[in-house]
């Protein structure tokens, strides 16, 4: 059984902590470990190959954080989205890398499940079910009238329909009725069925994703190239498949699942102080006569959110977007694939950022049209090459870099090199790089 992880949520209602850059399935805030770390450790207990769908932003932090992950053994591949186009596309993709007899469990990446041997349990199930070519999910018994799932009516294992996100009047009632179930998001299936019948009921998906994978880079990973992405419709596996197919089963479950969805649900898998807050910070937070808070604390930002009000933290994103910020896209501290950038300070004329690279990687040769940068080395040494000349710069040594200059910075050495980046011009944005050369394949 292979197990094809969904990566390409945003977790935007998880902002400040979350971002586009860093999203939540990322941020490791469950004792240093990653909700995609646990899913990777969760499910490589009962699959043997694991298959990740990630938006190619993405990939070097997803890579980076399975190194960390030592204890796991199983085999890995990636398939890489230039353009979110929702589920249907994705499991697409990916299946169609695969032998049509093999079984597949779809699960996100950023749940989390608490009982391993229930989960077990209902997998084999699902399993089971989808060796007999149906098509299955796994609904979550309810615990309490929840108005950020879609619900799954049923009878047994046979769904009846699908439900969008109800009111908390309808909330209610599903809950007395007793026969609906939250829709984790989760399923498993046959990959020949599924494709079958994804081409029978929603053949443009299925004909465009086709394409698209038969013109993809298959060189290290799978990369769907963007002009091809663009091609395909964008929908949910629910609404492109489930909806429609008259053999979809339904596993109830009920193995502590959560799909942390907003500081309320995160809430309630964290310790909270005396009076019911919340609190998340690098700092020490004083809270006076205040109870039912949530409150957030980033370098650039901070979110203070009554409990039970916490999923209107989308409506805020949305806000900043609109009004051209990057608090919704990066922290201060941005992870790249050759290490970390943190910005210190930007102002108009200038930007000072310290910039750590890992030991054997190096930056892009690149040049630059509005800026100069000057480098301080701290500790390490880095290898710099500028304008074709090679040289070793040792902490507190330093070098320039003129507006023009094509420049590499690299670690050759056994320990990060940490270095101060001061860039002096009328404009500092990232989006002034020309790569020349790069390791990591980026534009």
């Amino acid at each position: 059984m292979t197990n094809i992880i969904l990566c390409g949520g945003s977790g935007t209602r998880l902002w400040p902590m979350s971002r586009s850059l860093m999203p939540k399935q990322f941020v490791q805030i469950f004792e240093g470990e990653s909700l995609f770390q646990k899913t990777i450790d969760r499910n490589s207990k009962i699959c043997d190959k694991i298959f990740i769908v990630s938006n190619e932003e993405h990939y070097f932090l997803a890579l980076d954080q399975i190194e960390e992950s030592k204890d796991i053994v199983i085999d890995f591949r990636f398939l890489l989205e230039s353009i979110a186009k929702n589920t249907a596309p994705a499991i697409a993709l990916a299946c169609m890398s695969l032998e049509s007899e093999e079984i597949v469990l779809i699960t996100p990446s950023d749940h989390l499940i608490k009982d391993q041997n229930r989960y077990k349990e209902a997998v084999d199930r699902a399993c089971e079910l989808a060796s007999e070519d149906y098509l299955v999910t796994f609904g979550i018994e309810p615990t309490y009238p929840e108005i950020g799932f879609g619900y799954i009516k049923a009878d047994g294992e046979n769904v009846l329909s699908f439900k969008e996100k109800p009111t908390i009047e309808v909330a209610k009632e599903y809950l007395s009725e007793g026969n609906y179930y939250w829709n984790s998001g989760m399923f498993a299936f046959r990959v020949g069925y599924f494709l079958d019948e994804l081409k029978k009921y929603s053949p443009k998906i299925y004909e465009t994703s086709l394409s698209a994978f038969e013109k993809s880079d298959k060189s290290e990973m799978i990369r769907i190239k963007r002009d091809d992405m663009e091609l395909i419709p964008e929908d949910s596996i629910d609404y492109a498949l489930l909806e429609k197919s008259s053999r979809v089963k339904v596993v109830r479950s009920s193995f502590g699942w959560s799909d942390v969805g907003s500081f309320d649900s995160l809430s309630s898998e964290l310790e909270n102080d005396s009076n019911n807050n919340l609190v998340i910070a690098n700092k020490e937070v004083a809270l006076i006569d205040v109870e039912d808070l949530i409150v957030v604390d980033t370098e650039d930002a901070l979110l203070i959110s009554k409990k039970g009000s916490s999923q209107k933290v989308k409506s805020i994103v949305n806000s900043l977007k609109q009004r051209g910020s990057l608090l919704p896209i990066v922290h201060k501290c941005v992870h790249r694939p050759w290490g970390t950038y943190t910005v210190l300070e930007d102002c108009a004329g200038f930007k000072i950022k310290k910039i750590e690279v890992k030991p054997g990687k190096r930056l892009s040769l690149q040049k630059h049209f509005h800026r100069n940068e000057h480098w301080i080395v701290v500790s390490g040494t880095a290898t710099v090459e500028v304008g074709g000349e090679k040289k070793y710069i040792c902490p507190n040594e330093s070098t320039y870099i003129k507006m023009g200059e094509a420049h590499r910075l690299a670690n050759e050495g056994k320990i990060p090199v940490v270095l101060i980046e001061a860039q002096v011009g009328e404009y500092t944005g990232e989006d002034d790089i020309v790569r020349l050369e790069d390791d990591f394949k980026r534009a």
